[in-house]
């Protein structure tokens, strides 16, 4: 087996790092480095994809048909890990990762021709409308109802730890237009404009003291029957075909890779709490890396096989749970060691909430001494926080579990 790169794909690398050279600035690397979570600063996130998009880059693993890229393998691996390399922010997930794939592959040409064009130049932004109060990973007990009014549906209910409100334009949505013997039967697929009359949006804010999610009501809202995707009662195919590609549409690999090296550099510098020498000369520490560095590897393969399936617009099906399942799992893992890691400088920014009406995070000046290029370590008690909910939004990783018992081996 030949394990290096072949001169094209250095070729294309070399490409990459000198378009992040000219284009990636100071202000988005540093956004991408303290992002806490999968969704960085809105602001920095959509400047890049602005130039992202202007490069032909925004979508790479879109169908070429749709503004993807005609890329091998390697070459989006090489592109995810020279982007974390150097602390691109990510770019939001609803519409380029998400929903984008379920009009492709639901939608009418009418939806195609206006959302898809819209998303790549994030004209349209996206959130996502699934969980409600009553309804979190028991998804398809969700009862926020649409009534059919001739050419609308008339909406009324709410969601929740709905990601981004506040900045989205559109919503996709479930909601209840029947009530019928199987659960899952009677949920429409619909798209809302965010602007529409009855929508009111109330912020959440998280243990870590960041507002990034919310609960959005609405009352009486008049959705187009046009904004349909797919048909309506049968919303349940059109969600768990989007889950697929949020569970297991892009590629974490590269990141979590990159993530286990800057801890063993990290770990070199600190102290061992339990002896002599350096934390990484801490057998536990050490063996719990190595672990972690086998299962990102483990990953790296199974999202080679996935984004195969994705970049040629198929459904990747029960692959996506089980990357979902080890994705999530070793990040919790990452970011436990990255406290360790961190040592004292894990305390370097500190969020804390203002008076309403203020920013609800403002993040105190670096401490002293702290590592250049290595900001990761200045929000790692924030990224811990975050990554708790990995293993349960997008479907709790048992119900993961379920589904490729259920569609893989049968029982």
């Amino acid at each position: 087996m030949d394990l290096d790169w072949s001169p094209d794909d250095l070729a294309f690398r070399d490409e990459v790092r000198r378009f992040l050279d000219e284009k990636l600035t100071d202000d988005l690397r540093r956004a991408g480095r303290l992002a806490t979570s999968v969704y960085p600063d809105h602001e920095a996130s959509m400047k890049w994809q602005e130039i992202l998009h202007a490069q032909g880059w925004a979508a790479p693993a879109w169908p070429v048909k749709y503004g993807g890229c005609k890329w091998s393998l390697t070459q989006h691996y090489i592109f995810g890990r020279e982007c974390t390399l150097v602390g691109a922010p990510n770019l939001s997930p609803m519409g380029i990762r998400m929903v984008s794939h379920a009009i492709m592959a639901f939608g009418t040409e009418e939806q195609k021709d206006y959302f898809l064009p819209r998303i790549l130049t994030g004209e349209v932004f996206f959130c996502q409308g699934y969980s409600e109060p009553e309804a979190g990973s028991d998804l398809a007990s969700l009862n926020m109802a649409a009534v059919d009014d001739g050419a609308d549906l008339v909406v009324t209910g709410s969601k929740i730890w709905t990601t981004h409100a506040t900045e989205a334009n559109w919503i996709f949505a479930l909601v209840r237009t029947s009530k019928q013997a199987k659960k899952q039967q009677g949920i429409t697929f619909v798209l809302i404009d965010m602007r529409t009359p009855g929508i009111e949006i109330r912020p959440l804010v998280m243990i870590s003291g960041e507002q990034v999610q919310n609960q959005v009501f609405f009352d009486q809202v008049r959705v187009p029957k046009a904004n349909v995707l797919g048909a309506i009662d049968d919303g349940w195919t059109v969600a768990k075909y989007l889950l697929n590609f949020e569970r297991g549409g892009g590629a974490a690999a590269p990141a979590l890779q990159v993530m286990a090296e800057e801890l063993a550099q990290a770990a070199l510098a600190q102290p061992n709490p339990n002896g002599e020498g350096a934390l990484i000369d801490d057998p536990a520490f050490a063996a719990k890396l190595a672990d972690a560095r086998i299962r990102a590897d483990v990953l790296e393969i199974l999202e080679y096989r996935t984004l195969a399936l994705v970049s040629s617009g198929k459904d990747p099906g029960p692959a996506a749970s089980t990357i979902k399942i080890l994705g999530t799992e070793l990040s919790q893992i990452l970011t436990e060691l990255a406290l360790e890691a961190a040592g004292p400088q894990g305390r370097a920014y500190q969020p804390h909430a203002t008076m309403p009406g203020g920013p609800v995070v403002d993040y105190a000046a670096p401490a002293d001494g702290f590592v250049s290029g290595a900001d990761w370590q200045a929000v790692a008690a924030l990224r811990y926080f975050n990554d708790r909910a990995g293993s349960i939004y997008a479907g709790s990783n048992e119900i993961q579990r379920n589904i490729i018992a259920k569609a893989t081996l049968g029982l």
